[in-house]
């Protein structure tokens, strides 16, 4: 189903939430499909998007500038600013998708984070899952698309790479600036760093 452009019609589709109960601030600015379906006690900041197929839970908080398409939000989850939920995600109850970050065809557990500046693709999420700013999973070689599965109650560090097909266990910890391309146990603290180096009273060449 196409999402629906005339002003005409948006109006109206936001007049129905509205009187459902929907607290949307600046509904002029917020553009609904036609099939999106909303639950109770749900506030919509400026500026934001849906595509065909979404549907929305209760208690649900989206910033301004997302956009969501072919997904579905469960209850007490928060989206946003300038966040990109794409086709084929669940956020399941409880969890946080914050500033700058695009979800893709991933499932992500009950009051598991993503805050920041991340891409999750391809990817299931377990509960209590925390990714620090700045991860992805990178789930496209070139020519297929691979899966990455975070178990219950892992810490990825910021600034770290999953390469897929890759299974981090419940309970691990990813270092910050990590590159992980093998399995990760449970209860295990996983790193892939270089030795820093320091040259001491270093001076520049000058040219």
């Amino acid at each position: 189903m196409k999402q629906i452009n005339s002003q005409k019609s948006q109006i109206k589709i936001r007049n129905k939430f509205i009187k459902a109960g929907v607290n949307m601030i600046g509904p002029e600015t917020i553009f609904f499909s036609e099939d999106t379906r909303i639950g109770k006690n749900v506030t919509i900041d400026p500026y934001v998007v849906f595509g065909p197929k979404v549907k929305i839970g209760n208690n649900v908080k989206i910033n301004s500038f997302s956009h969501l398409e072919n997904c579905k939000i469960e209850n007490k989850v928060h989206i946003g600013p300038y966040a990109r939920i794409r086709p084929g995600s669940i956020l399941k109850e409880g969890s946080k998708i914050g500033n700058f970050v695009e979800i893709k065809k991933s499932i992500i557990g009950k009051k598991s984070k993503v805050n920041h500046l991340s891409y999750i693709g391809d990817s299931e999420l377990g509960n209590g899952v925390n990714i620090g700013a700045g991860t992805i999973t990178c789930n496209y070689d070139g020519v297929k698309k691979y899966k990455t599965k975070i178990r219950n109650n892992v810490f990825i560090g910021s600034n770290s790479s999953l390469v897929a097909p890759v299974k981090i266990e419940k309970n691990s910890v990813v270092g910050a600036g990590s590159v992980i391309t093998r399995n990760v146990k449970k209860n295990s603290l996983a790193l892939t760093r270089s030795l820093q180096v320091e040259v001491p009273n270093y001076k520049k060449t000058k040219k």
